[in-house]
């Protein structure tokens, strides 16, 4: 039986529990499914950059230059990694996508329109779900060098625009509160049922 690739996202809060809540998914969907991981900002030049210069730099860059590197690196991420992969019918799976520009960059004051202009010709997810904390509860989870971006008052408003795209029906909602373990088995009661409907 061929399986149609797809592509997933999972977005969340730093902190959130996003990253290992991914990697559990593509691990468990292995069984069944020829799942990869993936991630934005991604590996390649502009993803290395925007890591280097505009998460960990000295200072924010201005809210505009960093929308643009995002989508720059976001097309490039899909051209090179994600199309390929969907091409060969695998289930990409990626940490982070067009939802965080939105929150990220909206939060700051950027137009939600303007950044949605700018990734008009990103794919659009199969399927988005958003990993839903308290910022108050994943403030203590940071142990890592914090972002220019992970600060208490710029995590309240991201989750406010992400609680947006979930009320519009863009975002599927997992509560993030609850266990690692149920986590993730409430992300798979999301995923396999949609994933089974495309065979």
């Amino acid at each position: 039986m061929n399986k149609k690739g797809a592509f997933i996202v999972i977005e969340g809060l730093d902190g959130s529990g996003k990253t290992t809540q991914t990697k559990l998914l593509v691990a468990k969907l292995r069984r069944h499914y020829n799942a990869v991981y993936t991630t934005e900002p991604s590996k390649g030049k502009i993803g290395k950059f925007i890591r280097s210069h505009v998460l960990y730099g000295d200072r924010r860059f201005p809210t505009a230059v960093e929308a643009l590197l995002f989508a720059a690196d976001r097309l490039e991420h899909i051209q090179n990694e994600v199309l390929p992969a969907i091409a060969e019918g695998q289930v990409v799976i990626s940490d982070r996508y067009f939802y965080s520009s939105l929150a990220y960059q909206g939060s700051a004051g950027l137009s939600l329109d303007w950044i949605k202009t700018i990734n008009q010709n990103a794919l659009k997810p199969d399927l988005a779900i958003f990993i839903d904390v308290e910022p108050e509860a994943v403030e203590t989870r940071l142990k890592r060098r914090k972002s220019v971006m992970e600060n208490m008052e710029t995590q309240r408003k991201v989750r406010q625009i992400y609680q947006y795209f979930i009320e519009k029906g863009e975002l599927v909602k997992v509560d993030g509160n609850q266990p690692k373990a149920l986590v993730a088995a409430e992300i798979l009661d999301h995923v396999l049922p949609f994933l089974q409907s495309r065979v």
